[in-house]
């Protein structure tokens, strides 16, 4: 396998256009994307016909473009490139206008009430800052796929892509403000840039296909624990079986094939759990790899008669699975913005956007709660294996102690590098980092980037850094203001880093995250502590939130209620269907099961006093299942029933809350008693796969 020849073989890249593109059409394009300018029509009809050509060349015979409406899952509608001629035979051809513009059905796709049901055009127009591609899959067929944003016939964002364009326009706008009031003048433009960690796990597909939960939900909704979980540890970072390993390698191929860096692959903590972290890219261009790869994880994994869950919480009592949104802004002459150098003290850019996230964060911790809300995300935030529900930042000991003695007036001494000291001659001295890692926080400064890790493992990363990108900009608004305005501007710039500290250093905490300590201190802190989605997707529709994305030109009053709307109902949707699963199991499968083996325990004791012989084995065992049985078919009747009461809610809001308080605890009163039988039950009559099943026989 010849990697530099595999990789961005299937892009329609930088340097494919280069050659195939005239030199000035070429040029034109560039200018397009570097200087966020309009496509002419003439350019793009040359950029189409060459396109097409290298695609057809390739074994495309279908072009798409690629979306991502508000259901978090790609969307794709095909159209062939053969036309008939007069002749009655066939051409190939695709134009600019079939290059810049699609019309697929919207009807279908979540609105939020952006539109009438009857108002079904919608329209996708193409996002030339983000590579087309070529998409293969296991039969052969290959499809020019054309990454593109979603909007309705009145202009409104009916997807996740175009707030995020436009977020990452308002960042860069006001980071820019802040470099030239620097005296930066060579940067042209600020581009956040992404590199989101994947985790996930994978369950052999003959032990999927039993289980009703994890095929139609995701998750596991009953399963008692296996004898052993994740408690040795000898999990994570361990050595990767084979059959994983043969899975990784097809991932990569077809990963690397359409430009994706997968770089790094490793065990996870729980069983059968991974990780895939790709390079940096562009938060847009992120965006979409991200999109691609859990969709190639599932695809290929059912070439390997696997399955890959992207659930944030498929199994209980183990580790769930989210992503890191490894976070930062960086300019087009080169420099990273929140890289602090040798000597940060004294690196007042660094320090005045470090500031700006500070404040931003603390500002709007409860629009980033937000972003990471969904009824898989909430079985995972607020355990002892995420950072909890409460936003807040670890820095470091380092970077807090200059923000200490800068907001003091105390001189900031150079410290220059330092080594670690191990103790062992023969190892290399290595240079120590400005901070450490805090694997609890949900905000980590990490170096030269801020990892975000609440985002869950099955969600889209548009909607963190739309909101990541947006308080930035808002913050690097109001520092940008006032040094414009300041003559002396270094003086300025260390009374704003000051300031900014001494209101907001109740956001920074460098310790343990997942300490009861911790969150008695953030209470007093006043730091907000939201556990469910619920309650967290009202930050949305707040007039602080509205306020924020209709100044800097990124959502709508109208857009941000759609999407509040659209969140709350599917999240219960899902539960609905959680709760609709659970009821067909025990009824169909675990129920007859129990049953079952109380006849054939009853049959038992009938036989031994026959013989005159005491059955006290069978007798306590039929009497506690007898007890389970009876418990399971009341507690069945009424997530009946409140599955009846939530379903007949009208209002969307008052529905979700009936589905969170009634159905779900519901739910898991049922799961006590299903797990408590499959505790009684031989492994012969239980009707399902069990954890140890599903967790050791990969």
């Amino acid at each position: 396998m010849d990697l530099a020849e595999i990789f961005g073989s299937n892009v329609f890249s930088d340097k494919v256009m280069k050659g195939r593109l005239p030199k000035d059409v070429y040029k034109a394009l560039k200018e397009t994307i570097e200087k966020d300018m309009p496509l002419r029509p003439d350019i793009a009809n040359v950029v189409a016909n060459a396109m097409k050509d290298w695609a057809v060349e390739k074994g495309a015979t279908h072009y798409t473009h690629c979306f991502q409406p508000l259901t978090g899952i790609p969307a794709e509608k095909h159209d062939s490139f053969i036309s008939p001629a007069a002749d009655g035979s066939g051409i190939v051809e695709f134009s600019g206008k079939q290059l810049i513009q699609g019309e697929p059905d919207a009807s279908s796709f979540p609105s939020g009430g952006l539109r009438s049901t009857f108002e079904a055009r919608g329209y996708t127009a193409w996002d030339c800052t983000s590579n087309a591609f070529l998409k293969e899959d296991e039969s052969g067929n290959v499809t020019l796929t054309i990454p593109t944003a979603f909007y309705s016939y009145h202009g409104e964002a009916l997807d996740k892509k175009t707030p995020l364009l436009r977020s990452m326009k308002a960042v860069s706008k006001q980071a820019l403000r802040v470099l030239k009031a620097m005296g930066n003048v060579t940067a042209t433009k600020v581009t956040s840039t992404v590199g989101p960690e994947q985790e996930y796990f994978l369950v052999d597909k003959q032990f999927y296909m039993e289980r009703l939960d994890l095929m139609l939900a995701g998750r596991t909704i009953f399963g008692a624990p296996a004898p052993k979980g994740q408690e040795l540890e000898d999990q994570y970072f361990g050595s990767i079986k084979d059959r994983v390993s043969d899975y990784m390698k097809d991932l990569n191929t077809e990963l690397w094939k359409m430009g994706i860096s997968s770089k790094t692959q490793h065990n996870e903590v729980a069983p059968t759990q991974f990780e895939m972290a790709p390079l940096y890219a562009t938060t847009n261009i992120a965006t979409d790899h991200n999109q691609l790869v859990m969709e190639t994880m599932q695809k290929v994994a059912l070439r390997h008669d696997l399955v890959c869950l992207l659930h944030e919480k498929p199994y209980a009592g183990i580790n769930g699975s989210g992503k890191h949104n490894n976070w930062s802004l960086s300019t087009d002459d080169g420099t990273n913005l929140l890289d602090p150098g040798r000597t940060p003290g004294e690196n007042v850019l660094f320090l005045l956007f470090l500031s700006a996230l500070i404040k931003a964060v603390d500002t709007h911790a409860d629009i980033l709660r937000a972003t990471c809300a969904s009824a898989g995300n909430d079985h995972r935030l607020g355990a002892n294996e995420a950072p909890p529900a409460i936003v807040s930042i670890f820095m470091g000991e380092e970077v807090t102690e200059i923000l200490g003695k800068l907001f003091k007036g105390e001189k900031v001494a150079a410290k220059g590098e330092q080594y670690m000291k191990v103790g062992v001659d023969t190892l290399p001295e290595i240079p120590m980092d400005n901070t450490d890692r805090n694997r609890t926080s949900p905000f980590a400064f990490t170096g030269n980037k801020f990892e975000f890790r609440m985002v869950g493992s099955a969600q889209s990363i548009a909607g963190v850094n739309v909101a990541l990108n947006t308080i930035a900009a808002e913050a690097l608004d109001e520092i940008a203001t006032r040094l414009e305005k300041a003559r002396d501007k270094n003086k300025e710039a260390a009374a704003i880093i000051k300031e900014i500290y001494e209101k907001h250093h109740r956001i920074i905490f460098n310790g343990n995250n997942y300490s009861e300590e911790w969150v008695r201190e953030a209470e007093r802190r006043g730091l907000p502590n939201v556990k469910n989605s619920i309650d967290a997707l009202k930050a949305f529709v707040t007039e602080k939130a509205i306020g924020l994305f209709r100044t800097y030109e990124v959502l709508s009053e109208k857009e941000l209620h759609s999407r509040y709307e659209i969140y709350v109902d599917t999240y219960a949707k899902q539960i609905n269907i959680e709760a609709r699963v659970a009821i067909d199991m025990v009824k169909k499968q675990i129920l007859p099961a129990g049953l079952e083996y109380a006849t054939f325990l009853a049959d038992s004791i009938s036989s031994f006093q026959a013989v005159s012989v005491r059955a006290s084995v069978q007798e306590d065992l039929i009497k506690k299942l007898g007890a389970l049985l009876s418990s399971t078919y009341k507690n069945l009747a009424r997530l009946e029933e409140a599955l009846t009461a939530a379903q007949g809610i009208s209002d969307c809001s008052r529905q979700a809350e009936a589905y969170r308080d009634k159905v779900f605890p519901a739910i898991q009163t049922l799961r006590t008693d299903i797990d408590g039988i499959e505790m009684l039950m031989p492994s012969d009559m239980w009707p399902i796969p069990t954890y140890v099943d599903l967790l050791f026989k990969l």
